[in-house]
């Protein structure tokens, strides 16, 4: 990965896409779920704030590092999986406001997510942000398989 190919910049869409995947995020900061374990104290202290700063990274590098050859904007299969990752974790959450805590459900809350980041970062060519949402799928991954599947 070399860094001549990539320009400081604003990437709108990359913070368009935090901002929607969050969504649900700030509804359940408000409005808790009927059965919400997600509100449980973690056993995964740890992961967890690895987790954090790797968010925090993922989001800087997809707002901030710009590839000077990605392409303009436009509707690819990459986005299109995208968009399908979000439908998946916004049914996720749905499933999860009707009182559904499933493996299903659980899985549904930490994989699209993730995924919708890492095939974003991939359509805009932006290889600096894979990094940080490898780890923060990794740990995002382990945290609710810990927490609420085994």
């Amino acid at each position: 990965m070399r860094l001549k190919k990539y320009k400081l910049s604003f990437d709108i869409w990359g913070l368009l896409l935090f901002l929607i995947i969050m969504i649900p995020n700030f509804i359940w900061f408000f409005v808790p779920a009927p059965n919400d374990v997600l509100r449980a104290d973690s056993v995964t202290e740890v992961v967890d704030t690895i987790a954090s700063i790797c968010q925090v990274l993922m989001i800087i590098a997809l707002c901030i590092f710009v590839n000077k050859r990605s392409y303009k904007f436009r509707m690819t299969p990459l986005i299109i999986a995208v968009v399908i990752c979000c439908l998946l974790y916004f049914a996720s959450w749905i499933g999860y406001y009707l009182g559904m805590v499933n493996t299903v459900i659980i899985l549904g809350l930490k994989i699209p997510p993730c995924l919708a980041f890492m095939f974003y970062a991939i359509d805009r060519k932006n290889m600096i942000a894979v990094v940080p949402i490898s780890i923060f799928t990794f740990c995002h991954l382990i945290y609710g398989i810990v927490n609420f599947i085994i």
